[in-house]
């Protein structure tokens, strides 16, 4: 009977502490696997996060490499068509010239270039009834201006500058008066269209283009042209637009 009760103790010891130890055996065996788990998922993020930023960099060399391809030209050459509106004498209103503009651009970096640009302005002044009767004469003005032009902002497709130009302006205001060489303001007070001949002129504006390739893009601007016919100043508001050809490499 004793024996039996020696057993019987130990069965009655052992199995609390049989339960402890698979307690303790299952939790070891669980933490590897969840630690294994953890790292395994940082693992595949960080794989997704270098991708990631292995398709980033690539995107922005191919970038950098469309603007190189584009903004390393040295010379472009601009050929296009605009309007101006301006006033053609001292108490005239404002009449609307239309323009042709021609211009070629030597380039010092990607954004610092250096513009060569002629133009020719067509219009027909209103001068009302005179002594003359000559109330519509056709008037002409051509522009030679030179200044810097300047990329603000560079894109693969599209570019954001500004210019300021000087130069000298021709005008021919006499040349559709019938011989007369001008034509008298009923007043008495001198002409009505300021006198033909040449004056500064000075040109500033913003421009943005479009690319159609890295080399041809099309062009629209904001201009602004004084002058100083008749020892007055003539402030000129327009736009032009046209097409840009780039060659040559720097």
């Amino acid at each position: 009977m004793s024996f039996f009760r020696c057993v019987a103790l130990s069965l009655a010891l052992g199995l609390p502490a049989l339960h402890v130890l698979q307690a303790q055996d299952s939790s070891s065996s669980s933490t590897p696997a969840a630690q294994d788990q953890t790292q395994q998922q940082s693992s595949e993020t960080q794989g997704q996060l270098s991708v990631q930023a292995r398709i980033r960099a690539r995107r922005e060399q191919r970038r950098a490499q469309a603007i190189r391809d584009t903004y390393s030209h040295l010379f472009e050459a601009y050929l296009g068509s605009g309007y101006l509106r301006t006033t053609p004498g001292p108490n005239l209103q404002k009449l609307t010239m239309y323009s042709w503009d021609a211009a070629i651009t030597r380039y010092y970096s990607e954004r610092l270039g250096v513009s060569i640009d002629g133009r020719g302005y067509y219009g027909t002044a209103y001068v009302g009834l005179n002594e003359s009767s000559i109330t519509r004469p056709a008037i002409s003005q051509y522009d030679v201006l030179i200044g810097p032009t300047y990329r603000v902002r560079l894109g693969p497709r599209y570019s954001l500058g500004a210019y300021g130009k000087g130069g000298v302006a021709i005008g021919n205001f006499t040349g559709d008066t019938n011989g007369f060489g001008s034509i008298p303001n009923p007043s008495g007070n001198g002409s009505l269209l300021y006198s033909s001949g040449a004056t500064y002129a000075v040109n500033g504006g913003i421009l943005g283009e479009v690319n159609l390739s890295p080399t041809l893009s099309l062009r629209m601007a904001g201009d602004y042209v004084g002058t100083g016919f008749g020892s007055t100043i003539q402030n000129g508001f327009g736009f032009h637009y046209g097409f840009v050809y780039r060659f040559g490499k720097q």
